[in-house]
């Protein structure tokens, strides 16, 4: 009887967290590709471009030339010496936070891989050909193992991963777009705002109200 109804709890709990590995792992493949699109646009940023630089060195060679044949040449202003070149703080910060989502979203795929693989050994340990009073030991053993190590913390911290990734990343765009369109960052960060609120309040509502079904990591 104890090891029917303990094999059917294991079954449960193997299922439970074997399905939300499942959809952290859908979540974060289509997540991190759509982070990584973006950073492929912006990251560049962060160095000088060759193209600049090719332009200053060669409108210094023109100069030179120039000078030595006695003509006065002025470098327009637009070029700029690539020595001094410093990233925008917007640029170092847009990309700060993006990258950061990406390595937090594949940080959670790969725990949702090893939480897969974690459910497959827990039940393949707890389902052995012995006598049944050994089995219940055994079975015990690693219940007691589970609890120890707070293996349910570390299922219930993959969302709670997830969601700070998604934020980071919310954060990252509203700074993007206010370089880029005034208007266009008005509607995202009223919308980042409100989903922002809708989480808060999802937040602590099960607090304020326990019968309340909703509730975040």
């Amino acid at each position: 009887m104890y090891l029917d109804r303990a094999e059917e709890e294991d079954e449960k709990m193997a299922e439970n967290w074997k399905g939300d590995a499942d959809g952290i792992l859908v979540f974060t493949g289509l997540f991190s590709a759509v982070v990584a699109t973006f950073l492929g646009g912006t990251y560049q940023n962060l160095q000088l471009n060759p193209q600049n630089a090719s332009v200053f060195y060669l409108a210094q060679l023109y100069h030179l030339s120039a000078s030595r044949n006695g003509t006065t040449i002025t470098v327009p202003p637009t070029v700029s010496d690539p020595t001094m070149f410093t990233p925008t703080t917007f640029t170092v910060w847009v990309n700060a936070l993006w990258f950061l989502s990406l390595v937090i979203s594949l940080t959670c795929a790969l725990l949702a891989t090893l939480l897969q693989q974690w459910a497959r050994r827990y039940l393949r340990m707890t389902r052995t050909r012995y006598r049944a009073q050994k089995r219940a030991r055994i079975r015990a053993f690693f219940a007691e193992g589970i609890e120890k190590y707070h293996v349910p913390w570390a299922v219930e911290a993959l969302p709670a991963l997830l969601h700070t990734s998604v934020f980071l990343f919310y954060a990252g765009l509203v700074i993007f777009l206010f370089t880029i369109h005034h208007t266009i960052f008005a509607i995202v960060l009223s919308w980042v705002a409100i989903c922002a609120s809708v989480y808060i309040a999802i937040t602590w509502m099960p607090v304020l109200r326990q019968d309340s079904p909703y509730q975040t990591p």
